[in-house]
């Protein structure tokens, strides 16, 4: 592809960065805002055009983008009044780089299939910070034809597109990924509780940790931000947490596999969630664990 029309839904913390290295880089850009509009000045500044309905948007454009939260979000713009299922047509590529199930990506793909679209799951990895640079990663399920055709779209945000397997492969595999991360998280959590507890000083405790195999980019962002006092390092919301891992656990399920594991850190998710830390970042899992524990972990 040439510089194709882009449409473009869910202009949120990663989307933003998304849209704007896009448009930036001459693809000609059209976008749909569904509450917040705090972050579309800049990309109207740059040229890009905003209309009202996902049909608009699939109606301009040769490619059309959507990064919202989950499953039921996409399935609304795909299936819902005026959206992108109706105004489907033979030529139109649809990439889904939300975390999605995979059950609900073959049934979405199916239908647009049927109206001669083709559609992609593209699910990210990293964070806002590098959605503003074009650095994301991409994980990209897609028979080799439609891979390649959309791979110089990826390439205007993603620093690393990685071709993981036929369609849905991208969707699964980004649900395993964050299963792992997840649990890292939660871990993390309730070391500090347990060390706290204990009387073992967690800057001691990360001092060690950073020094050796356990030591990752997860722990920096949340272990390192939370003894610095700052638990916002680590940008995503415990309750998208928690809904990434009851999707990771109903794929389990429909395989079978047993998932001891997943289970537990999903509930640990759920439980922060119904104690009101759902909107926090995730290393605020520590804060649910101060209120769990009945102790302050955290200085201050």
């Amino acid at each position: 592809m040439s510089n194709p029309r882009i449409g473009f839904i869910g202009i949120g913390l990663m989307g933003h960065g998304m849209a704007k290295n896009l448009v930036t880089k001459g693809f000609p850009l059209t976008f749909m805002v569904h509450r917040d509009r705090s972050r579309i000045g800049d990309l109207v500044a740059a040229g890009a055009k905003e209309v009202k309905t996902p049909a608009q948007v699939a109606d301009g454009s040769d490619v059309v983008i959507l990064c919202v939260t989950g499953s039921p979000q996409v399935e609304l713009n795909v299936f819902g009044d005026n959206g992108l299922l109706g105004a489907a047509r033979k030529g139109l590529t649809v990439i889904d780089t939300s975390t999605a199930e995979p059950e609900s990506t073959a049934k979405i793909r199916a239908a647009l299939e049927a109206k001669g679209a083709a559609f992609v799951d593209a699910p990210l990895a990293r964070t806002p910070k590098e959605a503003e640079e074009g650095r994301l990663n991409t994980m990209v399920g897609a028979s080799a034809v439609d891979f390649e055709r959309v791979k110089p779209v990826l390439a205007a945000f993603c620093e690393n597109i990685f071709h993981v397997g036929p369609p849905g492969a991208g969707h699964t595999l980004k649900l395993v990924s964050n299963f792992m991360a997840l649990t890292i998280v939660a871990s993390i959590g309730e070391a500090f509780a347990v060390a706290a507890r204990a009387g073992v000083r967690l800057d001691k405790l990360f001092e060690v940790v950073s020094q050796g195999a356990i030591n990752s980019p997860i722990f920096q962002m949340m272990a390192g931000g939370a003894v610095a006092g700052d638990l916002t390092r680590m940008k995503f919301t415990i309750q998208n947490a928690a809904k990434d891992l009851r999707y990771y656990t109903h794929l389990a399920e429909s395989l079978p596999v047993p998932s001891f594991i997943g289970e537990a850190a999903h509930q640990s998710f759920e439980m922060a969630v119904a104690q009101g830390f759902g909107e926090k970042m995730v290393p605020s899992m520590i804060e649910m664990q101060e209120k769990l524990n009945q102790m302050q972990i955290l200085k201050r």
